[in-house]
């Protein structure tokens, strides 16, 4: 067996990339939850830290170490965290803000779906253009490798929404982006699930093999089990949209704050408060007749 890299040396970026996808995660969605009127701050800090990984992308760019691949990789995450605030903030979404009508065709279906979420894709392809060129020709790739994994199954699971899942997660989305869920269709399946995970499955499968090969850095191990792992996470966040799970249980401490705030779909949802007695008036009863 040609394994050079230690146990700890595979087990420490792979813990790592799930701690930082699930607090990742978890942040976004809390900030998400909170009132409106935070907006303006979370994404003025998350503006802050996204160019603190911008930063981080090109000074990590030039080293080939192990702190540097995680340097990388976490300053990847802060670029895309801001991408997804920005999205589920309502900052940065689509021309189209209203959702399809149950008799749009198929292919008119599709482009109110691309025009819902327009911008928030070309961000996405402008932000992934100028992290490869910020990193061109760089011994450290990354960050850019990370931030392209993120965008490749993101897409795919955008993909697999719009043609069909069974759990469509619609919990995660705040109430003025409730119209995407009428672009989001519920089966069992569709024919793009299969292509996805095994696609995804193959790419972090090969990444792990080539960190298994002798003659690699302790950063270039390091770098590949990183990205290796959110394309695991990746694949096993398509699988908790087929199967019969909750897919809120991992972030039910960051969706406390919208479950609290409530809003116009939380007030439908609960009863109505009774009235005070002397605002109600008696019921309205038939005259007594006399007996002779």
């Amino acid at each position: 067996m040609w394994i050079s890299a230690s146990a700890a040396d595979l087990l420490w970026p792979v813990a790592f990339a799930a701690f930082v996808w699930w607090f990742a995660t978890g942040i976004v969605l809390l900030l998400d939850g909170l009132p409106t009127r935070t907006f303006r701050w979370s994404l003025a800090i998350s503006t802050l830290l996204a160019g603190v990984g911008l930063a981080g992308l090109i000074k990590s760019a030039a080293v080939d170490g192990v702190m540097a691949s995680y340097v990388a990789f976490a300053s990847a995450v802060l670029v895309w965290g801001w991408h997804e605030l920005a999205f589920l903030t309502g900052l940065i979404t689509g021309p189209r803000k209203a959702g399809c009508s149950e008799d749009c065709g198929s292919w008119a279906h599709f482009r109110h779906a691309i025009e819902a979420i327009l911008y928030h894709e070309l961000a996405l392809i402008g932000t992934a253009l100028l992290i490869v060129a910020l990193t061109w020709q760089q011994p450290n790739q990354v960050g850019t490798w990370t931030f392209l994994a993120l965008w490749l199954m993101r897409t795919s699971a955008k993909l697999n929404l719009f043609l069909g899942v069974r759990n469509l997660s619609e919990e995660f989305l705040p109430e003025h982006l409730a119209y995407l869920k009428s672009f989001f269709r519920r089966r069992p399946m569709n024919w793009l699930f299969p292509l996805s995970v095994t696609g995804g499955t193959v790419l972090a499968g090969l990444l792990v093999v080539r960190a298994l090969h002798p003659g690699l850095s302790d950063g270039e191990v390091a770098g590949l089990m990183l990205v290796a792992a959110f394309l695991a996470l990746a694949i096993v966040e398509h699988w908790m949209m087929v199967l019969p799970i909750d897919t809120t249980r991992l972030w039910r401490w960051a969706m406390r704050a919208r479950t609290r705030r409530g809003g116009p779909e939380a007030l439908w949802r609960s009863p109505l408060p009774a009235p005070p007695a002397a605002l109600v008036a008696p019921p309205l009863r038939e005259p007594v007749r006399e007996q002779p």
